[in-house]
C-alpha cells in the first residue's frame, strides 16, 4: 500500500509560460516575413528597372473595327517569347488581372479593370498557341491561350485563360489566319 501513497505525494503544478520567450518568438518571425517580404519587392522591381527599355504600351485605335471574337476571363502575365519563367514586369505587364480581350482586324485588345490595358496590332501579331504554363502559372495542357506578339526589338508570350475554356482553340484558329507570314504576303501581291 505504501507505493500508492507515494504516488499521491509526488503532484506537480503546471508549467508556467514564459510569455517573454513566447513574444520574442513571434517578434522574431514577424521581422523575418516582413523581411522576406521586403525583399521579394525589391526583387521585383529591379526586374522592372531590368526591363525598363521595353517601349510604352500601344493603346486601341479610336476605331478598331467590327469585333471578331470577344473573351472574358484572366491575364496570367507576359513573359519573353519561348522563356516561359522569364516574366516580364515593366509597363504593368507582370500584374495578373481580370481581362476582357477582343479581336478585331487591327489587332488584340486587352482591357484589365485596375490595371494597365494594351493593345496588340495585328502585323505585330506572330502566333497563338494553347499552353500549359507561363510564369508562376501551371494549368492542364491547352488550359492557357499563348499569344505570341512582338513589341520594340522584343518577342513576348501573352498568356489568357478564358472564363469558359472551350474558347480557346477558336482564339487560336483565328489569331493564327489574321498572321501574316513570308509565303501568303507574296501570294497576295
Amino acid at each position: 500500500m505504501t507505493p500508492l501513497i507515494l504516488l499521491a505525494d509526488e503532484k506537480k503544478s503546471a508549467a508556467v509560460t514564459d510569455w517573454s520567450a513566447r513574444i520574442g518568438w513571434l517578434v522574431g518571425l514577424a521581422l523575418f516575413v516582413a523581411l522576406v517580404y521586403w525583399l521579394m519587392r525589391e526583387g521585383w522591381k529591379w526586374r522592372g528597372t531590368l526591363q525598363g527599355d521595353l517601349p510604352e504600351l500601344p493603346t486601341a485605335p479610336d476605331d478598331p473595327g467590327e469585333a471578331r471574337l470577344t473573351m472574358s476571363g484572366r491575364y496570367h502575365g507576359s513573359t519573353t517569347a519561348g522563356q516561359w519563367l522569364d516574366r516580364i514586369v515593366a509597363r504593368g505587364l507582370g500584374s495578373r488581372s481580370r481581362a476582357e480581350l477582343t479581336l478585331t482586324d487591327a489587332g488584340l485588345d486587352v482591357v484589365r479593370p485596375g490595371a494597365t490595358d494594351f493593345f496588340i496590332p495585328a502585323d505585330a501579331l506572330r502566333e497563338a498557341l494553347l499552353g500549359k504554363g507561363i510564369a508562376g502559372k501551371v494549368l492542364t495542357e491547352g488550359g492557357l491561350l499563348v499569344v505570341t506578339w512582338a513589341h520594340g526589338d522584343k518577342l513576348i508570350d501573352s498568356g489568357f485563360r478564358s472564363d469558359h475554356a472551350a474558347e480557346h482553340t477558336e482564339w487560336v484558329h483565328a489569331i493564327n489566319s489574321m498572321i501574316k507570314t513570308p509565303s501568303t504576303e507574296g501570294a497576295e501581291r
